[in-house]
């Protein structure tokens, strides 16, 4: 539930009439002259792993290492291995990605990993690129740093942009602590219990004299920490003494050392994340070092924006500096629109919880996940069209508003979460494919229509269902050996994941690239302020309008989430009186000045753009 009492205060701002331009007042914006003029929510993204997508050269399927899958980390037979995906396969690709409407490619971590980690016995590769041991380079799994500005070269000239997914909160599990049983959970020791002062304990041997605390965040003061042995006694396994780059990431001092997070209190930001070696963010020379590490990304490759990793589980005066610089640096650059979006993962609908980190840490945007919550609720599990009304109703509580909703990446799943279909099968469990496919599609037609900046997971296009989240949620887009991916069929054709899925004839695929195109070509969708319209406290209808800023023009869009078809009459603005359709049948003209009549079939959509 949104947190109400936090956004009571926003009330009288909520849902403003939108101020609006007379017809003709002011001309439309010229197209953008270059991909570099649009704005972040002038994009339609498409988020890929890079190992799960196409492979492009064979030669690089072992990165380089020689044994078997635990040294080299290549096994395309298994779901938590390497399978072969590379950046020349996302190239070959690319004009793929561009049919399907996508103006933006967020390219999942990229940088040398860790090539296998886990217990005996349970061991996984890093085939996602979240155990990074050099932050300078990209993983020879994946090709090499020409092969990565090669991507951004092209997709620069077609006048795409392209994302990175960065880390900053932690690297691959590299530190051990001796109090610990190799490859085993590491209890997780508070700041109270272990403080930095002193050794192994509150009543232990004094260590660190003078150190003030993190919350004194300055050079001076974190030189007084020398000692690492405040919680846990760290140590680096012999041979991976100068595992990591750049160099000063190997020293222990540099991270926190309490052990593994529960995601509950302090250790949120403080603790390991499943293991991963967890660095102090307070620390000015980690804050300068990170700056120093993704600032060169940006002057070395042109990139575009950055997704952020377990952005929740830094400190926000991390996230303080840190941004200013990135953005100082790509303005240097000749990117005036870099686009910052930090995850905090969320399985609820806190709108405030979200909020809160585009005010307190100062992040630009956040990947919404309020959002997918709402229409996963409505579209896949039959929650009333009110939640959808609830969640927008909370879009004034980011930092600047509607404004900054208006960026946040919208997404029906992830790699983390599971795919949206998934969700649809388990909410209705005895609908025919037909309705499936069919709420599918209605979520995505959400997606691409209301406000925010639609990201599309990779495979979901071709009817991608997956069966679990994490490893069950990365399937291939070329020819699988996977059999845990192969045994599904997907929706709207009879192929599987067996064989390469880069056709352009499955529905899913045809209404999103249909829908992308009609997004891109109109202000009202991409960059127009948007107003509820009509909402209930039951599956059925659901509408918005959605204003081009710049000529004050409208254009409704109705959802019909219900089983059943519908027709309501549904407030518009008063100048509104005859419209067309840009998807769907539209009536010609208002009912009365300030309503429309909208029949809706079932689990279908229409957007109406008034003249």
């Amino acid at each position: 539930m949104i947190r109400r009492s936090l956004l009571a205060a926003l009330l009288a701002t909520a849902f403003a009439q939108p101020v609006l331009a007379s017809p003709g007042s002011a001309p439309a914006p010229a197209p953008a002259a270059s991909y570099r003029d649009r704005l972040p929510e002038d994009e339609v993204i498409y988020f890929v792993l890079p190992d799960r997508f196409e492979n492009g050269d064979p030669k690089n399927d072992t990165g380089g290492l020689k044994g078997d899958r635990l040294v080299t980390g290549f096994d395309p037979t298994a779901k938590g291995f390497y399978h072969g995906g590379d950046l020349k396969g996302l190239l070959k690709r690319i004009d793929y990605i561009q049919a399907l409407g996508a103006t933006a490619i967020w390219v999942g971590p990229i940088f040398k990993n860790k090539p296998v980690q886990g217990p005996k016995g349970s061991e996984s590769a890093g085939y996602h690129g979240y155990w990074i041991t050099d932050f300078t380079r990209v993983d020879p799994h994946f090709g090499t740093n020409a092969d990565f500005k090669a991507l951004v070269d092209a997709a620069h000239a077609r006048g795409m942009k392209v994302y990175m997914d960065i880390i900053a909160n932690h690297t691959a599990d590299v530190i051990k602590y001796r109090e610990c049983e190799a490859d085993k959970p590491c209890a997780y020791r508070s700041r109270a219990d272990y403080p930095y002062t002193r050794k192994g304990g509150a009543s232990g041997p004094a260590i660190n004299p003078g150190f003030l605390g993190y919350g004194v965040a300055t050079p001076e003061n974190f030189a007084k920490l020398t000692d690492p042995d405040w919680a846990y006694t760290p140590y680096l396994p012999k041979g991976e003494e100068k595992a990591k780059v750049p160099a000063w990431l190997n020293d222990p001092i540099y991270y926190h050392n309490r052990g593994d997070s529960t995601f509950s209190t302090e250790d949120s930001q403080l603790g390991d994340f499943s293991g991963l070696d967890d660095l102090m963010t307070e620390n000015p020379r980690v804050i300068a070092g990170m700056i120093d590490i993704f600032g060169k990304w940006i002057d070395d490759f042109g990139i575009d924006g950055y997704r952020i990793d377990t952005a929740q589980h830094v400190d926000p005066a991390f996230w303080q500096a840190f941004v200013p610089a990135m953005l100082t640096r790509a303005k240097a650059r000749g990117i005036p629109n870099f686009h910052i979006f930090g995850e905090v993962f969320t399985g609820d609908l806190d709108v405030a919880r979200l909020a809160a980190h585009t005010r307190v840490d100062k992040l630009p945007a956040v990947l919404d996940f309020a959002f997918e919550r709402a229409v996963a609720d409505t579209v896949a599990r039959g929650a009333p069209t009110s939640e959808l009304f609830h969640m927008f109703f909370g879009d004034p509580a980011y930092a600047d508003g509607e404004a900054t909703a208006r960026t946040l990446p919208t997404f029906l799943g992830n790699h983390d979460m599971g795919r949206f279909s998934m969700f649809v099968k388990a909410g209705f469990p005895q609908a025919s494919d037909d309705e499936v496919l069919k709420r599918v599609i209605l979520g995505h037609a959400m997606l691409l229509t209301l406000r925010g900046v639609p990201t599309i997971y990779y495979g979901d296009e071709q009817g991608f269902v997956s069966k679990g989240n994490d490893q069950l949620a990365r399937e291939d887009m070329f020819g699988s050996k996977v059999a845990v991916y192969n045994d599904t069929r997907l929706l709207g054709t009879t192929k599987t994941t067996a064989t390469p899925s880069f056709g352009t004839d499955n529905p899913i695929f045809k209404t999103i690239a249909e829908l992308a195109r009609i997004r891109t070509s109109h202000h009202a969708l991409t960059r127009g302020r948007q107003v509820p319209r009509a909402w209930g406290d039951k599956p059925g209808l659901f509408a918005v309008s959605r204003f081009d800023p710049y000529t004050g023009k409208e254009v409704l869009i109705a959802f019909n989430t219900s089983t059943a078809p519908l027709t309501a009459n549904v407030l518009v603005d008063d100048k509104s009186s005859a419209f067309t359709a840009l998807h769907g049948a539209c009536e010609a003209k208002a009912t009365a000045p300030g309503s429309l009549k909208v029949s809706l079939a079932p689990l279908d959509f229409i957007i109406c753009e008034a003249q």
